[in-house]
């Protein structure tokens, strides 16, 4: 299981959840409605759920993500589950998730655990990586870890539109709204925005490689992309992602 680093993520890569403000529009949270936030992270969404009056519940796999959540956003109710397991008291109008399931290799057993969470009619609200998503920054580390002599191995689930809908729709949920998109992301570190962001989000790709391996295998990878992904003196990623609406049939 990825080990987070919660003030990492809270300070240097706070685009992840401020991207997902725009998704609180497609859901529309309504006082008093029941709410799961499905990957929760360090809790800046959740809250905003609550502050509409809903009743919400966030919930991240990683125990430091819920520790800084609790911390900063004490009136907020926080857990700590997995996606593919989880199993809470009653259902809930409406399942929020972003830039959470492209982490969730399991698909099937994910989807499943929502519908079951999910009142009749309820909503399902989410955002993920799609097909395509940084395939600037993963095309460079396999080249750069081939290199080194070490073998590349995909580990995100970055669907099309086709392949998470259908999976969705046999699950029995029905899907109302799609956007899949573009989204070029600006990354946090104006000197070293792609070794920052490959330690962020990309160190399950370095467990059998020797730490100074490590660091060469990222300065390459940076120095690869720079002439395509520096540009007026910052980096950038393509970023592409799958946003929709699906509701229990």
């Amino acid at each position: 299981m990825k080990q987070w680093n919660a003030s990492l993520y809270k300070e240097k890569h706070a685009f992840v959840f401020e991207y997902g403000n725009s998704l609180i529009e497609w859901l529309q949270p309504k006082a008093g409605e029941r709410i799961l936030d499905l990957g929760c992270g360090t809790g800046e969404l959740t809250a905003r759920l609550a502050a509409s009056g809903a009743k919400v519940t966030g919930m991240d796999s990683s125990p430091a993500m819920i520790s800084t959540a609790s911390v900063h956003y004490p009136n907020v109710e926080f857990v700590v589950g997995n996606a593919t397991s989880f199993t809470l008291p009653g259902q809930y109008d409406a399942i929020f998730s972003n830039a959470t399931l492209h982490w969730v290799r399991e698909k099937e057993m994910a989807i499943a655990r929502m519908y079951a969470h999910l009142k009749k009619g309820g909503r399902l609200v989410m955002e993920m990586g799609g097909k395509g998503n940084v395939s600037d920054i993963l095309t460079a580390l396999e080249k750069a870890m081939q290199l080194h002599g070490y073998s590349y191995r995909p580990f995100w689930y970055f669907p099309s539109v086709g392949e998470y809908t259908t999976l969705l729709e046999q699950a029995g949920f029905r899907v109302n709204q799609v956007n899949y998109f573009d989204r070029i992301t600006q990354l946090a570190d104006p000197e070293n925005g792609i070794i920052d962001w490959l330690k962020m989000f990309g160190n399950h790709f370095f467990e059998n490689v020797p730490e100074k391996d490590q660091y060469d295998i990222m300065q390459q990878v940076q120095h690869d992309l720079y002439p395509t992904n520096f540009r007026n003196g910052r980096w950038y990623s393509e970023y592409v992602r799958l946003r929709l609406i699906a509701v229990k049939a």
